[in-house]
């Protein structure tokens, strides 16, 4: 078994389990050495992030009705165009070979012809050449965080800044609907050369060109290129151009389609953040800080269950913006909390944490085997004070009086699509009204359940006004007993995943 193999196989079971393709990695990964699983995770992720991207790079070339491919062939062909676009460490003839063989794998050797045939020219459209500006034949590529723009001398000079550079504008992720302005003009483009590695800050963006144009040009409709450029659903790309600006689109665009940073919560039970850190570096593992307290940073990516601590509970998997939800409650020890969506845990065993495993939290969801999963880590944590409490659909929640709640709803998950990205295929547009409804009557059944003087944690990992300060609002407006405290909107990657939270107080 290669890597190839094995990402062709996550991609068909993904489809037909209807799983995160991440989970079943984590199942397949087992057997690979190292380098090959940093490969596996590589492909599988990146092509589920851009396969809107490999299909405008693909149907060009796809002179039959699209479906009359076989799924696992546009698996295959997924593979190679990836790798010919959007790595740069892999021979374009070795990403031919190497897909076309894979025809025996998946059980079609009869299509070694046909999947041949369109990588060749695929092979043909891609080129070498990169640039700091899009257009309809330039896919976007990585950072200059990554990489810079070398000529082919070998001279290598900076990306002057680009007018696409997207330093953000956190007004415009509050929910004003700022018509977006027109894409900058596609002339006066930065010279072409080959990117090279190296460091750096933030900074323009780079573009990989196309021999010829088979994107949607910018010029003349930017929420199609976007959704081409950047693989999202057309809607949604429409959606946040109105929202958000060009700008603001390429940078989350950009950041949405890098691998996601991984973020530890220290275990404030076991250790201090300070001596978890000393423990890493010891075993050369370099890491930062985050403004939370309890937050820490990987530099480079590692398997987590391999790090110093793991068995003993010292720190969990959480993303910085997940960190600042349960930090919002204040808990203290000896508090009764009802945690209304509690798995994967994460939330839940933060408060526990928090309140110094004295106390008693009640962990409801409605998924019997993602509640194992809080059981599970509270154990590895140490954790002692939480109860879980499996829920039936459109059941009521367990009756209070609480001290406060917790209450983390399904969302469109819209901030953490480059943690999820399969959710970029998953959300549709006619769902948001189902998902509000079912958000409001969440947050009032959890007001109902504190007691006055009680706290209330609204939560998403959306970046959806509607879905977040909208429901507050219209709660808060049927609700005069129940006052605003505070909100906050994570902005994504500012540093980490996008979200929203609000607390509330009962009266």
């Amino acid at each position: 078994m290669t890597a190839r193999s094995v990402a062709v196989d996550v991609l068909h079971q993904a489809r037909v389990r209807k799983q995160f393709a991440s989970e079943i990695v984590e199942e397949q990964a087992t057997s690979l050495s190292p380098q090959d699983r940093r490969l596996l995770v590589q492909l599988v992720m990146g092509i589920v992030r851009r396969r809107a991207t490999l299909d405008a790079l693909l149907k060009p070339f796809i002179q039959i009705p699209f479906h009359a491919v076989q799924d696992r062939v546009w698996d295959v062909l997924h593979l190679g165009t990836f790798q010919m676009v959007l790595l740069s460490h892999i021979p374009k003839h070795a990403a031919v070979h190497e897909s076309v063989e894979l025809a025996n794998h998946i059980g079609s050797p009869q299509a070694k012809g046909f999947i041949n045939g369109v990588l060749r020219r695929v092979s043909e459209l891609v080129t070498d050449e990169y640039a700091g500006k899009p257009g309809a034949n330039a896919v976007p590529f990585g950072t200059s965080e990554t990489f810079t723009l070398a000529p082919a001398s070998g001279e290598g000079y900076p990306l002057s800044p680009s007018p696409l550079r997207g330093d953000g504008d956190r007004r415009r992720l509050t929910g004003s609907a700022t018509p977006h302005p027109n894409p900058p003009p596609l002339d006066g483009q930065q010279p072409a050369g080959r990117p090279s590695a190296v460091g750096g800050g933030r900074g323009p963006y780079v573009f990989r060109l196309l021999a010829r144009p088979v994107l949607t040009d910018p010029a003349t409709s930017p929420g199609g290129y976007l959704a081409d450029a950047f693989s999202w659903p057309r809607w949604l790309a429409n959606r946040w151009l109105d929202a958000h600006g060009w700008d603001e689109c390429v940078r989350l665009g950009f950041w949405f389609n890098s691998p996601p940073p991984l973020w530890l919560r220290t275990n404030k039970l076991r250790t201090s953040r300070e001596n978890y850190r000393l423990q890493l570096a010891a075993a050369m593992i370099e890491t930062t800080t985050g403004e939370h307290p309890q937050s820490l940073k990987l530099q480079d990516g590692i398997n987590v269950r391999n790090l110093p601590g793991y068995e003993a509970g010292d720190f969990a998997i959480q993303d910085h913006s997940s960190m600042l939800v349960a930090s919002a409650i204040q808990p203290q020890p000896g508090m009764r909390i009802l945690d209304v969506c509690s798995a994967p845990g994460g939330k839940t065993t933060h408060l526990a944490e928090l309140m110094d495993n004295r106390g008693k939290i009640l962990a409801c969801d409605i998924d019997a085997k993602r509640l194992e999963t809080v059981r599970t880590l509270a154990d590895r944590l140490g954790i002692k004070v939480v109860t879980t409490h499996l829920l039936k659909e459109n059941d009521e929640l367990p009756v209070g009086p609480f001290d406060a709640a917790i209450v983390d709803v399904p969302c469109s998950n819209t901030g953490v699509l480059g943690r999820r990205p399969e959710v970029r295929w998953r959300i549709h547009q006619s769902e948001y009204e189902h998902l509000i409804r079912l958000q409001t009557r969440l947050l009032i059944q959890a007001i109902e359940r504190v007691k006055p003087g009680g706290v209330v944690v609204y939560s998403t990992c959306s970046i959806e006004p509607d879905e977040n300060s909208g429901v507050v609002k219209a709660v808060l407006r049927g609700m005069r007993n129940v006052k605003l405290e505070a909100d906050h909107i994570s902005i994504p990657g500012q540093p980490s995943d996008g979200g929203y939270w609000a607390r509330l107080r009962v009266g």
